[in-house]
């Protein structure tokens, strides 16, 4: 069941974080560390993991299933609906972790503003904080 999992998208500028771009100063992107793909019983997905289409491979050798180039694409809009709706999906490949991410894997985190930066370090001071306006479409 994929609530049994924690669900880290490997590129977060997708469609989904579009979706929250109006809260762009509420929110943050956590930076994890790639060694969170040793921890026992990781899934990589070639897609959204709720997508009806996509594939789940065990961890490290399940990322030879992402479309790196579709899933770090600038945008996912094309012309052509059905090709738009398999892109989008693909941009939210995901990392499954099985029940929660460590904290010790959490390296730092994304923001889209001194805003941002500012409600994060209110929360966790200690946390580096990287500002990346495009990251947030902003």
């Amino acid at each position: 069941m994929l609530h049994e999992y924690a669900n880290l998208y490997i590129c977060p500028r997708n469609p989904m974080l579009l979706k929250k771009s109006d809260i762009h100063d509420q929110i943050c992107v956590l930076r994890v560390s790639a060694s969170i793909l040793d921890i026992r019983n990781v899934i990589i997905t070639d897609s959204n993991a709720a997508s009806k289409y996509v594939s789940f491979k065990p961890a490290p050798d399940g990322l030879a299933i992402v479309d790196w180039g579709r899933t770090f694409a600038e945008w996912w809009t094309h012309n052509d609906q059905i090709e738009q709706w398999r892109h989008s999906a693909q941009k939210c490949a995901e990392v499954l972790v099985p029940d929660y991410v460590p904290p010790r894997y959490i390296e730092g985190a994304y923001v889209s503003c001194a805003r941002s930066r500012d409600l994060l370090r209110t929360v966790a001071p200690n946390l580096p904080a990287t500002l990346d306006p495009y990251l947030f479409f902003q």
